[in-house]
């Protein structure tokens, strides 16, 4: 998924892969890079649109994804400055009135939702995805953890 060069790893296009597990689902591994996160939230549009789903929640939904997938690009660490590793987007729909956004990264370490102060410039992600999320949480796995968000997909 990613060009190297002398300077710096640059991110593919995103190539969403279907899940075959008997409801729709996407996923797409991203380079660990500021860049990724607009993949991301193209990725998250796209699916969205696939499943012929509102413009508000394929809105909500790309914010989520980008939220999200910052969240791990800013806190899960790098390995070494030549490889920044990878997260993994998935977007699922575990009913027809559900979409399920994950964001899965090699860090332990849980998210912890904040309230900023008025100054800062930072620390709102969680706060926005819980207040857009019917539910939102975290989830340890073997070699990292996932951060997940459900929306609401009422018509």
């Amino acid at each position: 998924m990613t060009r190297m060069t002398a300077r710096r790893s640059v991110p593919a296009i995103p190539q969403l892969h279907a899940h075959g597990t008997g409801y729709p689902g996407y996923d797409v591994c991203l380079v660990r890079l500021p860049q990724s996160a607009a993949l991301a939230r193209l990725a998250a549009r796209t699916t969205m649109k696939c499943w012929g789903l509102s413009e508000d929640l394929t809105a909500d939904a790309e914010l989520i994804a980008c939220e999200l997938f910052t969240n791990a690009i800013r806190h899960s660490g790098r390995r070494n400055m030549q490889e920044p590793g990878h997260c993994r987007l998935t977007l699922e729909r575990p009913a027809s009135d559900a979409v399920r956004i994950e964001v899965s990264d090699s860090s332990t370490t849980r998210p912890a939702k904040r309230e900023p102060g008025e100054d800062e410039t930072g620390g709102r992600g969680l706060v926005l995805v819980a207040a857009l999320a019917a539910d939102w949480g975290v989830t340890r796995r073997q070699g990292g953890k996932t951060v997940w968000a459900l929306l609401s997909a009422q018509p």
